[in-house]
């Protein structure tokens, strides 16, 4: 087995390293003066069994096609099988059709990840459950929510919590939290009522002096998060957190999470943090390294990796 990274988040890559006790395969990906990717691997990989690491996240664009020229010089360099570990799959959020003459980005991206060699994909949280189905070789989807729900058990322990879904799409993954900690479910619902005005925010269920967990797997402009923490703290919730998956985080979103009443925002590393975010008071990161890591050893030795997130289905 050989594991290899990619550029877009070398933190997590040498943690899993580091817990498979196995160093990085030496690699060199640079760039052309027009900004070309090139890859070349510095070890032999002739009949290895490869894992590349690499999330898809901004710029998302430049880490996909690091990643797809990494597995073609695998591929060429005949490797026996190459995984691509993305802890973050980027376009994602692009599975159907919103609209007339719209792409499903998602499927596009699945076909250029087989077609560049790769021969399965182990990712985490895949924002849509129908993307594993857009992929004609194996996929595994990991969960965050073991690790997840080990933190919230031992920073909560005996507190009156509450597992809140920011929007109606993530009541599963919230109630999955729910059942995993014995716990309550609320739901927000948001809508707007027309054009240009501001968004309605109904609660269902009842927050009213308990401490409330808000659960979402991609966190982007924040303004859903931030608007949904605000009306929890109105209807007379204790306080907010938040657990998310995936902290995209971009634009203003720092300071906007920064200034609302959330009391602490826990995102995992399959993105690599900011500076914004490692300076804010209350956003902070929790690694999956080993949950990952623990993935590849199991898919390396041909084991079963569904108990490593049984909790969450």
């Amino acid at each position: 087995m050989k594991v290899l990274s990619c550029n877009s988040n070398r933190p997590i890559a040498e943690a899993i390293s580091a817990y498979l006790n196995l160093p990085l395969t030496s690699a060199s990906i640079r760039r052309f003066s027009d900004m070309e990717v090139f890859v070349e691997i510095d070890e032999n990989v002739r009949g290895e069994d490869v894992f590349v690491i690499q999330s898809t996240s901004f710029p998302a664009n430049d880490n996909l096609m690091e990643l797809l020229v990494t597995m073609d010089a695998l591929k060429r360099g005949s490797a026996r099988r190459i995984t691509a570990v993305m802890p973050y799959f980027g376009y994602a959020r692009q599975d159907r059709k919103s609209g007339p003459r719209t792409p499903i980005s998602a499927k596009l991206v699945a076909n250029l990840i087989t077609e560049s060699g790769a021969d399965r994909v182990l990712t985490l949280d895949l924002h849509a459950g129908q993307i594993q189905g857009f992929f004609d070789i194996p996929l595994d989807n990991l969960y965050a929510a073991p690790v997840f729900i080990k933190d919230i058990k031992d920073k909560y322990n005996g507190d009156d919590l509450i597992m809140v879904s920011p929007d109606v799409g993530g009541v599963v993954r919230a109630r999955a939290f729910a059942k995993g900690l014995n716990t309550d479910l609320a739901i927000i619902d948001k809508r707007r009522e027309k054009a240009g005005e501001s968004e309605v925010m109904n609660i269902i269920g009842d927050v009213g002096g308990r401490r409330c967990i808000l659960i979402d797997d991609i966190v982007d402009s924040g303004g859903t998060l931030c608007n949904a923490a605000v009306a929890l703290m109105d209807q007379g919730a204790q306080s907010v957190s938040a657990y998310i998956t995936h902290g995209v985080l971009s634009g203003g979103a720092v300071a906007r999470i920064s200034a609302s009443p959330i009391e602490t925002l826990i995102a995992t590393d399959s993105i690599t943090a900011t500076e914004a975010m490692r300076v804010a008071h209350n956003i902070s990161q929790i690694t999956i390294a080993p949950l990952i890591a623990e993935a590849i050893r199991r898919i390396s030795d041909e084991n079963s990796v569904s108990s490593l997130f049984e909790i969450s289905i």
